[in-house]
């Protein structure tokens, strides 16, 4: 299986880094521990990744195409002393998670093997990054902290392929994250909104705030009931997730900080109708503590 990489071909103007940027590759082979090993290179100040400033410094052009717009910043400078960081109530922005890894939890093709994750095939385009997210986080005097996320570009409909070629669409999201712990490992639950919305219709017009309300007649003591109203009754019901967040480093001089998360959230049940799949996302996160 490939992994797809970013376009390769940098705007003339772009900055040096800008190349090594693009050809990241979203590494669908990746372990859970492969992918805290690459983050945390990345976070202790690779030359191969654009800052915060670097980003910011790049054309709209530059960017278009580029996948640099799909990725996070990371830190150059800083420590990973992590008592460096005062306690006290913070602003937490521009919030990044870039996913590095997807898997999805399968059924064993062995009778009596217990169910595993398998890596998958990344189908969606670049834009499975949640950014631009903001919340509040209060940091205790003994490194206990608790954050809770507000707003921002926190959910980003992904699509990715099993190995057999089944296609899993699942809402990638952060909302409303709820999360404490200490500074080095924090986590919490967060909501999966549904992939759907309300007013989508399914091919025979039923939706949950129009359409039809059943396309299929219901013949009496048929024994199929039950199925036939997930199929009519639909749901936009919201779902739940849990993510965990490692602190890698931290810069006092400019309050960003960085490090790897891993979650697990559902995958979509088409309004209601089938069951989900567990979907677990490892990666890198980026962030600024303010004032």
């Amino acid at each position: 299986m490939q992994a797809l990489r970013f376009n390769a071909t940098a705007p003339a103007a772009a900055p040096a880094k800008t190349r090594s940027v693009q050809a990241r590759a979203f590494d669908n082979k990746a372990s859970a521990a492969a992918a805290a090993f690459m983050a945390a290179s990345v976070v202790a100040g690779s030359a191969q990744a654009l800052t915060f400033d670097d980003i910011n410094s790049l054309t709209y052009k530059q960017v278009k195409g580029t996948g640099i717009a799909n990725t996070c910043p990371v830190i150059e400078e800083g420590t990973s002393d992590l008592k460096a960081i005062p306690a006290g109530s913070y602003r937490f922005e521009e919030f990044c998670l870039e996913p590095t890894s997807i898997k999805v939890k399968e059924e064993s093709g062995f009778k009596g093997q217990p169910a595993e994750f398998v890596s998958t095939r990344l189908l969606t385009r670049l834009t499975y990054t949640l950014t631009g997210m903001q919340g509040k986080m209060t940091i205790g005097g003994n490194g206990a902290v608790q954050f809770n996320e507000e707003e921002g570009i926190d959910f980003a409909p992904t699509t990715v392929k099993l190995p057999g070629g089944e296609m899993v669409p699942f809402m990638n999201t952060m909302k409303q994250l709820n999360a404490s712990g200490t500074l080095e490992n924090f986590g919490g639950e967060f909501v999966v909104p549904s992939y759907r919305g309300a007013s989508f219709l399914d091919p025979k017009g039923r939706g949950a705030s129009q359409g039809y309300d059943t396309a299929v007649a219901l013949p009496t003591g048929a024994g199929d009931e039950e199925e036939l109203a997930k199929e009519n009754i639909k749901s936009v019901a919201p779902s739940s997730g849990k993510a965990v967040f490692s602190t890698a480093k931290y810069d006092p001089e400019t309050g960003e900080i960085a490090g790897v998360f891993e979650s697990v959230q559902p995958s979509d049940t088409d309004l209601g109708s089938k069951v989900p799949k567990d979907v677990k996302i490892s990666g890198i996160w980026y962030a600024r503590l303010t004032k």
